[in-house]
């Protein structure tokens, strides 16, 4: 379902800088009931409302404004949100006329003042026909009840896909600088034709990724704002990060880099693309990503190229951000934490710090009292063990009550196994009767651990925001793995294992 966001606003809040004649696109739409249509229009993975017609007669459409209409593809929109079909506007067709039937779209498209566009309603009826032509022989095929059908029906989308990309080649040829073949040129993947054999006489699938990643953006001009406004332009940014640049932080910033530098700065495309990478790899989906958003905070924020894409507030906040995940990046030294055990409370109870109100009394206390302090820390550092299990949690936090016990029992398995695995538990809060009271009664025999002298920020430390969090550690206190689930703990440390046999 298309997300419509309801706004006159272009992305970022930036006005159009082209020459201002004026839009006039008139639309007849028999068999329309609608009252109410709007004029939106694609950039990059959102769709925004540019214009209402507030009063539809007999499907007599009429969208007008003083100010051009940024080039790209646009879309007839419902009163009821529903898509009617997509048109291009661009230099030369700020004042067109189209022509359609609601009982048929497609098939009765027509541009009265556009040859572009009547270029594009024929391409969409060739590929909607090819569609159909797919989809009649696909329930033959399943009519026929075929043993061999999957191999049949990938053989056929085969032979139908090959003849769009002809179709698709063929006109990028014949139309160099339209930009409708642009548009066709964003979804046409570039497959080499000609593939030499490997050693062992097959086909060589390395010469077909490096030819196909090396020759992915062949004709796209990214200094050209209107590249991201229409349908094929995210989702191929995301087919290219996502699946043909190598899925490791220091590739994908080398690929941001390189693409950033295709921009010009200041343009819409520049900046969108700046906030797209930096939303996306701020809470990746793998884990370790986040050290492309440290990347692109280091190398585009504090260096100011995202002024003008937010609010300095929200820079500032960003830089913060990326403070923070810094020193957490997988392969780094775990920072230190200062803690108090269960045994201590009672010593830190006795100087006041659980009835101290304000951080200037806290400040105080621990001043008055730091050499007795130090010798009730238990930091983490301290700790020896071959796999370091750091886990941040609360009593009363709803996952934490389901992932503690688990993490408990897979504890006491490592144990059995002799395996030299402790779990540093950190309880975040501090209700201490209460934490003490869950501690004995469900048997929690691993390092427990609070924050009795408040000396530890958890938040800015260790990124705890919610909880549970979940960091792994080896022997030296390196971060092997965080943000994870209870039921990653096995696999990780059994990749630890591994690496530990190897050295």
């Amino acid at each position: 379902m298309k997300k419509i966001i309801l706004s006159l606003m272009l992305f970022f809040g930036l006005m159009s800088t082209q020459a201002q004649s004026g839009y006039d696109i008139r639309i007849n739409l028999k068999n329309c009931k609608d009252t109410i249509a709007y004029l939106a229009y694609y950039q990059f993975d959102k769709l925004y409302i540019s214009d209402t017609c507030k009063k539809v007669v007999n499907g007599n459409i009429v969208f007008k404004g003083k100010k051009n209409l940024d080039k790209g593809v646009y879309f007839l929109l419902s009163q009821e949100k529903g898509n009617y079909f997509d048109f291009i506007v661009d230099e030369q067709s700020q004042k067109q006329q189209i022509i359609s039937d609601k009982t048929n779209l497609v098939t009765n498209l027509k541009a009265v003042n556009s040859k572009q566009n009547e270029n594009f309603f024929s391409y969409i009826r060739f590929i909607s026909a090819k569609n159909k032509e797919y989809d009649s022989f696909k329930k033959s095929v399943k009519e026929q009840k075929r043993a061999d059908s999957t191999a049949v029906l990938t053989k056929e989308f085969k032979v139908l896909n090959e003849s769009i990309q002809e179709n698709d080649s063929k006109y990028i040829a014949e139309n160099k600088g339209n930009y409708l073949s642009e548009i066709i040129n964003l979804k046409t993947e570039k497959v080499a034709k000609e593939v030499p054999k490997a050693s062992n006489g097959r086909p060589d699938s390395i010469f077909v990724y490096h030819y196909f990643k090396k020759h992915f953006w062949d004709g796209v001009n990214f200094q050209d704002d209107a590249m991201m406004r229409n349908p094929f332009f995210a989702n191929k940014i995301k087919q290219y990060f996502n699946s043909v640049v190598v899925q490791h932080p220091d590739s994908i910033c080398a690929e941001i880099d390189r693409m950033m530098m295709k921009t010009k700065q200041g343009t819409k495309m520049n900046m969108l693309l700046l906030a797209y990478f930096t939303s996306t790899y701020e809470i990746p989906k793998i884990m370790g990503m986040d050290k492309v958003f440290v990347y692109m905070v280091d190398n585009y924020f504090k260096t100011g190229k995202a002024k003008g894409v937010y609010d300095d507030s929200v820079i500032k906040l960003i830089i913060n951000r990326g403070n923070t995940l810094a020193p957490l990046q997988l392969g780094k030294t775990a920072p230190d934490l200062y803690m108090i055990d269960i045994p201590g409370h009672d010593k830190i109870a006795k100087m006041g710090f659980d009835t101290a109100k304000t951080s200037e009394e806290i400040t105080k206390i621990y001043y008055d009292n730091k050499s007795e302090i130090e010798k009730n820390y238990v930091t983490l550092s301290s700790i020896k063990a071959d796999y370091l299990v750091l886990l941040f949690w609360d009593i009363d936090c709803g996952h934490c009550q389901k992932e503690v016990p688990k993490i408990l029992e897979m504890y006491h398995d490592f144990l059995k196994e002799k395996k030299d695995v402790k779990v540093f538990g950190v309880y975040t809060q501090n209700e201490f009767d209460k934490y003490k009271k869950y501690i004995s009664d469900n048997k929690v025999d691993w390092i427990n651990v609070y924050d009795g002298v408040h000396i530890n920020n958890l938040k800015d430390k260790y990124d705890v925001v919610t909880t549970p969090v979940i960091y792994i550690l080896d022997k030296n206190k390196v971060i092997k793995a965080k943000g994870i689930g209870s039921e990653s703990i096995k696999s990780i440390i059994g990749q630890m294992e591994k690496e530990y046999a190897k050295k």
